[in-house]
Order: C-alpha cells, then sequence, then structure tokens
C-alpha cells in the first residue's frame, strides 16, 4: 500500500471535468485507488465519478490518495501528478 498526500490546485476544485480526468487515469490501474479528504474524512473510489463528486473537494482542500494493488506505485505517480498539475488548468 502507498499514500500520498496532496492539495486540490486548480481554482474549480475537483469538479465534473477534473473528476472525469481522474477517473479516466485511475481506471488505466488494476489497483483499488481511494480519495481521502483531510479535513472531513469523506473518502471517494477513484474509478467512480459520482463517488468524487460527492466529497466536493474544493480548491485548498488536502487529500490522501491511498492506492493498494499490483501497479500501485506506477498509480500513485500518476494520480498525484494530475493534483500537482491542477489538471492542467493551471
Amino acid at each position: 500500500m502507498r499514500e500520498a498526500r496532496v492539495t486540490v490546485t486548480n481554482d474549480l476544485g475537483l469538479h465534473a471535468r477534473a473528476a472525469a480526468q481522474l477517473v479516466r487515469m485511475a481506471r488505466k490501474f488494476s489497483s483499488s485507488i481511494k480519495l481521502t479528504r483531510e479535513d472531513n474524512g469523506e473518502s471517494a473510489n477513484a474509478k467512480s465519478i459520482l463517488s468524487l463528486l460527492y466529497i466536493a473537494a474544493s480548491k485548498g482542500v488536502m487529500m490522501t490518495i491511498t492506492v493498494e494493488g499490483d501497479d500501485e506505485k506506477e498509480a500513485i505517480f500518476s494520480i498525484e501528478r494530475l493534483f500537482v498539475e491542477g489538471f492542467g488548468e493551471l
């Protein structure tokens, strides 16, 4: 299992387009990928757009990415990079 802490940096937060981009990336991996808001503990399956939208992560929210599976190293690197790059919106 691997974990990483990230901050939502894009102005609109984890809105529909960003969530869809995250889901597309997450589904490339066989590992389970979970995002958890650090402020309220709400968590989401990164492979489910409805789950991601439900946690309503706005700009500035700190999140923990938890990845477990055969390709966890590649998965966490890719997901973390999406957040660092602001989902291409910065």
